[in-house]
């Protein structure tokens, strides 16, 4: 398919439309030539409905940039919460999770997509917690089974601050580790600001999202997620650390809440095409 450089795309849950092959119909109807998929359920990923999801996306043409893999159980209700629940870091979970990761890779295949996308979950800071061991076994299993399947891995960020998340990369010494990059889960989670993450981890970023949002105001609790161009993450200087990077593949639109996505995901959509084509 004949993309941009920097073709602005939407993530199909930001839309809000429960059926995959509504939200798929309505991506095309707004102009979108490319997509990622979000998390989905086993009728969808490998279940009845998989097949009539294939053949809607392909039958649309439209482009699925990544593959988002997520699980059962996970939760982001705040900050403890994910800690908990999200990725690869509950021992009674994980052989089940990388399984799944790997499945996910099956439908990245069929979609011709390169790349599978996941939240591991916070990475410890201390390299002697059991977590971290478990972290990084998985997140080798993962890579070593997408790489089988001519896939790349690409680690959410946010969780963490980069430049740990860029040593974790480097000890998992994978050449099919990459990086998925959010800008505003680096607020969300009150990690970093984006464009200064986004330097320390250029050499491993491989898609983005284009996501808003404002820093935590309480302990414990995310920040607020907001329509782009609302928030602190400051888009017009991350478009444009994107293009300094040398970064060309698609621009994903994430909107995750709020009552009014679809003007949300059409005003982020001409936002980021009018500061792509800026000279």
């Amino acid at each position: 398919m004949g993309l941009k450089p920097m073709e602005v795309g939407v993530f199909l849950s930001s839309l809000g439309i429960g059926d995959r092959i509504q939200a798929v119909a309505k991506a095309k109807e707004l102009g979108f030539l490319a997509i990622q998929t979000p998390p989905l359920s086993a009728d969808w990923r490998t279940g009845a409905k998989k097949a009539d999801l294939v053949q809607a996306i392909k039958d649309a043409g439209l482009y699925v940039s990544a593959v988002c893999a997520g699980f059962e159980g996970e939760s982001y209700a705040d900050i403890p919460t994910v800690q908990r629940t999200v990725g690869y870091v509950d021992a009674a979970t994980v052989d089940e999770r990388v399984q799944a990761t790997i499945e996910y890779g099956d439908l990245a295949v069929e979609l011709d997509s390169p790349v599978v996308t996941t939240h591991i979950g916070f990475v410890p800071e201390d390299q002697d917690d059991p977590v971290y061991a478990r972290q990084l076994d998985a997140t080798r299993r993962v890579c070593d089974g997408l790489a089988e399947k001519g896939l790349l891995f690409g680690l959410e960020t946010g969780q963490e601050e980069a430049l740990p998340q860029r040593r974790f990369i480097e000890a998992v010494a994978r050449p099919n580790l990459k990086v998925n990059f959010d800008p505003a889960n680096m607020i969300l989670y009150g990690k970093q600001k984006p464009v200064e993450a986004l330097e320390i981890l250029r050499d491993y970023v491989f898609h983005v999202h284009c996501k808003d949002g404002r820093w935590p105001t309480e302990e414990g609790k995310l920040g607020t997620e907001v329509p782009l161009g609302e928030g602190e993450v400051d888009i017009p200087a991350y478009v444009a650390k994107l293009k300094e990077i040398g970064y060309t593949n698609v621009l994903t639109i994430e909107r995750e809440g709020g009552s009014s996505r679809i003007p949300d995901v059409r005003q982020a959509k001409a936002l980021l095409e009018r500061l792509r084509d800026q000279g």
